[in-house]
């Protein structure tokens, strides 16, 4: 093999892009396609490599294409867009993420229940469309939560924290949230709040999920003062605290707040 002039001594092979996306879109409308399709070869990074006009079109191509995202229809004849993601999400494993591309509005709940990563309403505009696109880049960087067995594990009761001249104990009973700021976490107790010096990581690992859960990349929540889960209509959940606070959903921890539903 003859090596390129222009590369330096110590160049190997040319890689692809490691961040391009390969997207699928899987919907029966013939108009509805071709405009994804103008929008998809607008967007940076992201590769379309098929198309599937129905539901089990799109299982079989999802198999042979190993697509990082569905831009999915809900209402086709057949197996519409929801039992579509629900196959996938049975199937466990890694699965492609999904983008809903729909015209109606009153699928966000269910869309919810099978982890989409957005919800997209029709007509598309390519600025949305970019945006959920993002979100799936942005998924697909953060590392994905591992799941746990907590069986024999032991977790922190109490936390020591300095407070002004002294070291105060603050138990974990009492934290209603710990939020992320730099290095340090916030816990907030009441009406006040404490730094801790620590990562988000090993707060989470030393706390008992039967009584606190991660919602956010920068933000762990205690199970029981949420009183609310709900959607802004653009694809974003938030959880509602009993003491006023909206604390928004990460993506990545989605599956977790389902659990909270037993879902």
């Amino acid at each position: 093999m003859t090596a390129d002039p222009a590369a330096g001594p110590n160049a190997g092979p040319t890689a692809g892009p490691a961040e391009r996306l390969r997207a699928l879109i899987v919907d029966d409308e013939p108009l509805a396609v071709e405009r994804m399709q103008i929008l998809c070869a607008d967007i940076a990074g992201l590769d379309l490599v098929g198309i599937a006009t129905d539901g089990e079109a799109a299982l079989r191509m999802v198999d042979a294409l190993r697509p990082d995202v569905l831009l999915l229809d809900i209402a086709m004849p057949g197996l519409d867009g929801i039992a579509v993601a629900e196959r996938l999400e049975q199937r466990g494993g890694g699965r492609p993420a999904i983008i809903f591309i729909t015209a109606f509005d009153h699928f966000a709940v269910a869309a919810f229940d099978v982890a989409a990563v957005d919800y997209v309403l029709k007509p598309v505009s390519g600025e949305r469309l970019r945006k959920a696109v993002a979100r799936v880049s942005e998924l697909l960087r953060e590392a994905p939560a591992v799941e746990r067995d907590a069986g024999d594990r032991s977790f922190t009761e109490e936390f020591w924290v300095p407070w002004r001249s002294e070291v105060i104990r603050i138990a974990t009973a009492d934290i209603d949230r710990i939020d992320a700021e730099r290095d340090y976490m916030r816990l907030h107790v009441g009406s006040r709040s404490f730094l801790l010096h620590q990562t988000i990581a090993e707060l989470e690992r030393r706390l008992d999920p039967a009584r606190f859960v991660r919602l956010h990349r920068s933000t762990i929540v205690r199970r029981d003062g949420i009183t609310r889960l709900r959607h802004d209509g653009l694809g974003v959940w938030h959880a509602d605290l009993s003491n006023g606070t909206d604390v928004r959903i990460g993506r990545t921890y989605l599956p977790a707040a389902r659990r909270i539903m037993g879902r």
